[in-house]
């Protein structure tokens, strides 16, 4: 890695940490940011500065487009379609033989536990890259008979320089989900990570100029969202934002892209619907509903953060969840025996708690956790309301932490009429044997993804999405070959 080791001044005594300074990476290169500013990271389980970051604003952006544009123009642009495929493959073969030090830095970065990295996000960081590796020599036009005086047919042309943000949640495998295919499809990207969480970004960059690709193709400028963030919106030479992170943002990103006209994707929050009905399989339904909404200490856009339950199994169901929630294994990322970390920063763990008592001052009943764990580090323990009714905030607003607020139901009417009650519309859980039920629910519930007797699991090769509150757009599959080319008509006339 391309960085100078510098003694952290701000800590002193027995705290004293050595941490790493990291420039920006931009043309293929690691550069300071031009107004020579730096920012500290930490580490959520410990509270110690772990690295100090280039602070990138408007004029490394600029940098950063220019030499994107320059790339998208030039080396990028002569490659044949089959030979970005094997790009991408050796990005893969290069993630793979680095494995280990970007789980340690994902974990070290986001307080993610390393078990869990090793199972789900590094997988599904190489499952994109080698997806989308396949699709760069197959995405075609077609022949449309118009006239018979002329050929007419469509090609599909990359749309050009691409500005990646993405949130600080699942850094490595949300931006994979967005580099995989813009760079498949022909663009060029700029990627603007979360300042808490810069660190795999930074190492993506130089592993893939690791595998070969041009200086430019993807550059990566750390920073804040005010500064470098709105400048990657605003630049009048990007082409498309992809974003994903909180409504509020997305909003703003929304009036930032207009100077331009540029293209917009949006993945954005989630107040998920877990509906566990009488009929359900209870050991399964509330083995998953625990692990849907403490997963990654419920920083999960599509936590099952809303568990409805059924009048007459609701208290058993209450009563297991409690149980797990008191069984969940808090502690170091780095212990394989971690099941939840904790949550990513101060200003995290200050909401989550502001939620908690928001709860109870609700009226909500909490039966498990509730409070801070330890003395040091941002942990929380897994949280579960009862008797929690849908006009409260806790039901209604998007907390992303470990609260789980169950609320009741009597029947299938009440249940769509709450699971539906809210501005999100990302995903939502069906519990039921009866197979007539499910598919009722399924056609009425207002969610990009329904999952049936099971909650959580993605695959790079279904579109995820929502409408309303939780984004614009969808991503991954065929839809996102759609997101980064536009097709272009082509007439000629034959006589």
């Amino acid at each position: 890695m391309n960085f100078s080791a510098t003694i952290d001044e701000s800590t002193t005594g027995a705290l004293a940490t050595r941490i790493e300074t990291h420039d920006l990476l931009i043309d293929g290169r690691r550069v300071p940011a031009l107004s020579g500013q730096y920012f500290d990271t930490f580490d959520p389980a410990t509270e110690r500065p772990i690295a100090r970051v280039a602070a990138g604003d408007a004029a490394d952006i600029d940098a950063a487009v220019r030499s994107a544009r320059a790339a998208f123009n030039g080396p990028w642009s002569q490659l044949r379609a089959s030979d970005r495929g094997q790009l991408l493959l050796r990005f893969a073969e290069r993630i793979r033989e680095n494995a280990e030090e970007l789980i340690e830095l994902e974990s070290l970065d986001s307080g993610k536990p390393v078990s869990t990295i090793r199972r789900q996000d590094l997988p599904a960081v190489l499952d994109t890259l080698t997806y989308y590796a396949g699709w760069a020599d197959k995405i075609n036009g077609q022949v449309v008979p118009a006239r018979l005086d002329a050929l007419t047919y469509t090609v599909r042309e990359p749309l050009g320089v691409v500005g990646v943000i993405v949130p600080w949640n699942f850094p490595l495998m949300i931006a994979m989900w967005k580099i995989a295919p813009a760079l498949a499809c022909g663009c060029t990207v700029v990627l603007k990570p979360a300042e808490i969480t810069p660190l795999t970004a930074l190492r993506l960059g130089e592993l893939a100029l690791a595998a070969g690709f041009p200086p430019g193709v993807l550059n990566v400028v750390t920073g804040f969202g005010a500064t470098a963030g709105a400048a990657l919106v605003d630049h009048a030479d990007v082409d498309k934002v992809t974003f994903t992170g909180s409504p509020a943002v997305g909003r703003q990103i929304l009036r930032g892209a207009a100077g331009n006209l540029k293209r917009v994707t949006l993945e954005l929050g989630g107040k998920s619907a877990n509906i566990i009905f009488a009929d359900a399989d209870l050991d399964l339904a509330v083995k998953a509903a625990s692990s849907g909404i403490f997963f990654n200490s419920g920083q999960v856009c599509s936590a099952g953060s809303r568990i409805l339950v059924q009048d007459s199994v609701y208290e058993e169901v209450v009563e297991r969840l409690v149980v797990r929630a008191n069984a969940v294994r808090l502690g170091d990322p780095g212990d394989r025996g971690t099941a939840m970390g904790p949550l990513v920063s101060a200003v995290q763990m200050k909401r989550v708690l502001d939620y908690i008592e928001i709860g109870q001052q609700e009226g909500a009943r909490l039966v498990a956790g509730g409070t801070r764990h330890g003395e040091r580090g941002y942990f929380l323990k897994p949280t579960v309301f009862a008797d929690v009714e849908h006009g409260m905030r806790i039901s209604k607003e998007e907390i992303f932490g470990p609260v789980a607020a169950v609320l009741r139901f009597r029947d299938e009417e009440q249940a769509i009429r709450i699971a539906n009650g809210t501005r999100y519309s990302l995903a939502a859980g069906v519990w039921s044997a009866d197979i007539g039920r499910v598919h009722r629910l399924v056609r009425r519930l207002k969610a990009g993804t329904v999952w049936v007797n099971t909650f959580g699991p993605t695959d790079v090769r279904l579109p995820w999405g929502g409408a309303g509150d939780s984004g614009l757009g969808r991503e991954h599959g065929d839809t996102a070959i759609e997101n980064f080319t536009e097709p272009k008509a082509v007439w000629i006339h034959t006589g």
